[in-house]
């Protein structure tokens, strides 16, 4: 939170999905907020964000540079979903450039793996562009690895709960039936702010992980990363102190 005159209310600097956990940045004074936004919108914010997937991308780290645009999808409920816009498509083996969509926005994506099993993983993902849904877009679609809780964006034709598979449901301690009371695991981890105004020094907020998805992270058998205030994180295996 950034301190003002305490008299004013709360200014919203930027958002989060509803779903989505972690860090929020507010400001009591409507200018300081303005200043805020603004260095969202110019992406001089450093954001890092954690994931638990449902399988796990191959390579364990890289770049997703595929523009995304929003699309209707048919279907018994007609429903609006963001989607990939590749500037490349396979052709007879092929690689052929397509044209570009024009309401497509640039989106990039940075991740990395840092823990695993055969079936899950839990991923350090960072955002170089803001577009809506950009890393459930990025991971569902361009890596294969849905965001654990996703249930929008798991399957592109329908809107319905998350289809896991068995061993995934026997170590959660669930049934296929009651997969849509899993809450999306999409965590924003940390928000690294450069200095502004009187500030000399860049500001950094780090947001600790909520009970749930650490909750998950040990029965699914990944390695909850030690948090400190910095947001430098060190694998460690769930039971350790």
């Amino acid at each position: 939170m950034l301190h003002g005159h305490k008299a004013e209310p709360l200014h919203l600097c930027h958002r989060l999905d509803k779903e989505t956990t972690g860090v929020m940045v507010l400001a009591w004074e409507k200018e300081v907020a303005h200043q805020v936004q603004e260095l969202f919108r110019t992406r001089q914010v450093a954001k890092k964000y954690w994931a638990i997937t449902v399988r796990v991308p191959v390579p364990s780290t890289g770049v997703v540079d595929i523009p995304i645009v929003e699309k209707e999808v048919q279907g018994q409920r007609q429903h609006h979903k963001m989607t990939l816009a590749p500037s490349y498509r396979m052709d007879n083996g092929k690689m052929v450039k397509v044209r570009n969509n024009q309401h497509a926005h640039v989106a990039v994506t940075q991740y990395q793996v840092l823990s695993s099993t055969v079936s899950s993983a839990l991923m350090e993902l960072q955002p170089i562009t803001g577009i809506k849904h950009q890393l459930r877009v990025h991971l569902s679609f361009g890596l294969d690895c849905p965001i654990l809780g996703d249930h929008k964006y798991s399957d592109w034709n329908k809107l319905a709960p998350q289809k896991l598979s068995m061993g995934t449901l026997k170590k959660l301690g669930l049934q296929q039936s009651k997969a849509r009371h899993i809450p999306l695991h999409l965590h924003a981890r940390q928000l690294v702010l450069p200095a502004l105004g009187p500030r000399k020094e860049e500001l950094n907020l780090v947001c600790r992980i909520p009970r749930f998805f650490a909750r998950s992270l040990r029965r699914l058998g990944l390695e909850i990363p030690n948090e400190d205030e910095n947001g430098d994180s060190e694998a460690r295996h769930p039971g350790t102190q």
